[in-house]
């Protein structure tokens, strides 16, 4: 099987330098993958800049075309992508076919948004000075777009950065996770397939040690990154002209009041928590649970992780909970159950690994500075405790360095504004888990979970520039 090549601009290309992607749930061989290296992260910038004086120039209603093209081709070869999903990433069939679905609906939001007006009349007389005066604000695409994406959404986290930057009119380099690159080299195929113009989107596996001579070009106006939250702040110290987003970690938590309808909600809690191994930024960490229920509710909630979380085979159906990404990752999560038991938190389910595979693990009595509850676990556990009153709630939420989203569960008016006012996080979901997410949505966070947002427009806005057009109408 030979290598799979990446895509420079919409050229197939090969290199010598390669590196294998495994199946995280049974080790065997997926592919090889070429790697760019530095001769081919020349050529790419090069390339970049230049489609970029094409691209921003092309027509709303031409790239409106070319982005519906591209959705309607992911839907036609859905089932290649879910293939590679569970294959590359070990991501159970049904989120796979869910996140393709999500992929096809980020395209088509794009291709909608391309063709929504574009600025806005700026009403000059409404300062002494600018009588005499029109004036108009529009927004420009800033150039070439460093992306970067990590590996639990290899297909719909790539499509949150390359159908705003076609929709926009701006070129981007696009870097996918090592581990899991196959669905976007595939993405890669498709946009060539649909006329996307050569170079506007390059699809490039390469070492880490080439992002900074990216970000050292002046070409490179944008860094959209995803990903770790190390990474992503030291990546912030290095890109010092360009525009950053930056979406990174979380803990996110519930807070669940006994006026809710706490038993029907613990199922969403436990797909929200143990779905794809919990290997999402916004997948349920922390659930703080009203002291007046809180042991109906443990019942019930553990009553649902057995029911619903079914750990195996991401290819069968059945399966909610697949592999870790890596040994490596287990094990550090496993060290962190054991250090929060040697200090006293209690186990409330077996703390039981099969091959890379973590078993679903509840806990309570855990301290608030052990690194289970306080760090980002990116796996099936979930930390339980309660609290005394709302505020207190609250409170434990905010407790944390990360602030992503945060589900709350009540059918009190009141505290729905108080928790939307109080909680310091991107996104307040009401009786709904953190983990939801529409492509839509403005999503992204504050404190160590990063700045910026994405979801289709907001993306759009932040890749763009707004530039003021006055004109002097006694010089007509």
């Amino acid at each position: 099987m030979k290598p799979r090549p990446f895509f420079l601009g919409d050229r197939s290309t090969s290199t010598v330098e390669t590196a294998a992607v495994h199946n995280p749930y049974n080790g065997a061989l997926v592919a090889d993958i070429c790697v760019a290296g530095a001769k081919e992260i020349s050529e790419v910038l090069d390339l970049a800049a230049r489609s970029f004086e094409e691209a921003r120039h092309t027509a709303p209603v031409e790239r409106s075309r070319l982005l519906r093209r591209i959705a309607d081709t992911i839907g036609q070869r859905a089932e290649e992508f879910v293939e590679l999903l569970v294959a590359e990433a070990g991501k159970p069939v049904t989120l796979a076919r869910i996140e393709v679905q999500r992929a096809q609906s980020t395209f088509e939001l794009a291709a909608a948004g391309t063709l929504e007006p574009n600025g806005h009349p700026i009403e000059m007389g409404a300062t002494p000075a600018g009588a005499g005066h029109s004036g108009l604000a529009r927004r420009f695409p800033l150039g070439v777009i460093l992306g970067i994406t990590p590996f639990n959404f290899p297909l719909n986290l790539v499509a949150h950065k390359v159908a705003p930057c076609l929709a926009t009119g701006n070129t981007m380099i696009l870097k996918p996770a090592m581990k899991t690159p196959l669905c976007a080299l595939l993405l890669g195929e498709v946009l060539a397939e649909c006329g996307a113009p050569d170079g506007q989107v390059s699809f490039l596996p390469f070492a880490h040690q080439h992002v900074g001579t990216l970000l050292r070009d002046p070409r490179v106006k944008m860094l959209s990154f995803t990903g770790g939250v190390e990474v992503g702040w030291r990546l912030k110290s290095e890109a010092v002209k360009q525009k950053i987003t930056l979406e990174l970690g979380g803990n996110a938590a519930c807070v669940v009041e006994p006026d809710s309808d706490w038993r029907h909600h613990a199922a969403k809690m436990a797909v929200g928590a143990f779905a794809y191994a919990g290997q999402s930024c916004i997948s349920v960490q922390r659930i703080f649970v009203h002291d007046s229920i809180f042991d109906e509710f443990k019942e019930a909630f553990l009553a649902q992780v057995h029911e619903k979380a079914v750990a195996g085979d991401p290819r069968e159906a059945r399966t909610l909970v697949g592999p870790m990404i890596s040994k490596t990752a287990l094990d550090n999560v496993v060290a962190w159950v054991k250090e929060a038991e040697s200090r006293g938190a209690k186990l409330l389910t077996p703390l039981k690994v099969d091959g890379q595979i973590l078993h679903p693990v509840v806990l309570e009595n855990v301290p608030r500075d052990a690194s289970i509850a306080c760090e980002e676990a990116f796996a099936p556990v979930v930390v339980l405790a309660s609290y005394r009153t709302f505020a207190d709630g609250l409170a434990a939420v905010n407790d944390s360095k990360f602030g992503l989203q945060a589900g709350v569960f009540t059918g009190d008016l009141a505290k729905i504004y108080e928790a939307y006012d109080a909680l310091e996080v991107g996104g307040v979901l009401i009786n709904q888990v953190p983990t939801f997410r529409t492509e839509n949505m403005p999503y992204g966070g504050v404190k160590d979970s990063g700045f910026g947002r994405e979801g289709v427009r907001y993306a759009m806005e932040d890749m763009t520039e707004i530039k003021s057009l006055v004109i002097n109408e006694c010089g007509l």
